[in-house]
């Protein structure tokens, strides 16, 4: 079997698209994110707005949600949409670009999530 470094660090292939650098297949198809558990929570879904290593621009923060990576991303471009902002989703925290903190609120009780607003 080749080492990695002798095959190269393969991360998109235009066949499939996105490759996991660990264990080589296309995103959709990764063996070893799959069976990754879920982050253990409290089931209360906290917001809050952070402006720390960001030179003083402010993005709202939604923490604790029992969801798996492409859940995560799908509600992540669905409060994106409706803050009307940019943003990302990183080690299972969403942050939305701005100070939307009233609005995300709002739109994760009308999903039914257990909310609360942190840090302020």
């Amino acid at each position: 079997m080749k080492s990695k470094s002798a095959t190269g660090n393969l991360v998109y292939s235009t066949e499939t698209g996105r490759m996991c650098p660990d264990c080589r297949h296309p995103i959709a198809q990764c063996v070893c994110k799959q069976n990754a558990p879920l982050p253990k929570t409290d089931g209360i879904v906290r917001v809050s707005r952070e402006t720390k290593g960001r030179a003083g621009k402010g993005v709202t923060l939604v923490k604790g949600l029992l969801l798996d990576a492409a859940a995560l991303t799908a509600l992540g471009k669905t409060l994106k949409a409706v803050c009307g902002a940019g943003g990302t989703v990183k080690d299972g925290v969403i942050e939305v670009q701005g100070d939307h903190c009233v609005l995300v609120i709002d739109t994760l009780k009308k999903q039914g999530w257990n909310v609360k607003r942190a840090g302020g």
